[in-house]
């Protein structure tokens, strides 16, 4: 059986950013991948007791201090690459039979820097563009999930005071999930934006985030 969560928060301006969440089990024969939006769930999740039962969503407007005609604005960086391989390593795979996934479908108008920690320390991270996805995998475990809103790379951007450096120059906007409990299974995010809506998500920020 499928759980699906929506929540709706403010994003920039007059925009709200909403996240569907979806869960589902996979078995030794492979991965369960979903289609158009959709995980398909076996009722092996429910006989496993993994439930959602929190709100999935997340963005929380701050703000911009560079302009809008900054040299950086129309600059994006590929599906999958890890900006911040530097301070965190690159992302490694898991494929045995001790494995879970994230994965994170991205909005049409705007690019994430997804983090996925575990136990407060980054242990995956990737861009992604626009209207795209990209899927993590790794252990079995306890993982929380960040979202990096943007438009705009600048490598050299300072974030978390100087600690690390790469960000986004415009429409900046942080949100996280809470921890979710992964084994076997598979996390699915499509995030949206659209207007008006009520505030009901868990802000995040530079320090909590990266």
């Amino acid at each position: 059986m499928k759980k699906t969560k929506y929540a709706f928060c403010l994003g920039i301006f007059v925009l709200v950013l909403s996240c569907k969440k979806t869960e589902t089990d996979y078995n030794n024969n492979g991965w369960a991948f979903d289609s158009a939006a959709a995980v398909i769930d076996s009722a092996a999740a429910v006989a496993d007791n993994y439930q959602i039962n929190n709100d999935s969503a997340i963005a929380e407007p701050i703000e911009v201090a560079e302009p809008q005609n900054n040299k950086y604005l129309d600059n994006s960086l590929q599906t999958g690459a890890t900006p911040y391989s530097k301070y965190y390593g690159k992302n490694s795979s898991c494929d045995d039979n001790g494995c879970s996934q994230i994965k994170v479908k991205t909005p049409y108008n705007s690019d994430v820097l997804v983090t996925i920690k575990k136990n407060n320390e980054v242990v995956r991270h990737a861009y992604i563009k626009a209207n795209d996805s990209f899927t993590f995998s790794f252990p079995n475990g306890n993982y929380q999930a960040f979202f990096y809103y943007g438009k705009g790379w600048n490598p050299e951007k300072e974030m978390k005071n100087g600690a690390i450096k790469g960000g986004f120059v415009a429409d900046e906007s942080f949100g996280k999930d809470d921890e979710q409990s992964l084994y076997n299974n598979i996390l699915s995010y499509e995030l949206i934006l659209q207007p008006n809506g009520n505030f009901s998500t868990s802000p995040s920020n530079p320090e909590e985030a990266l």
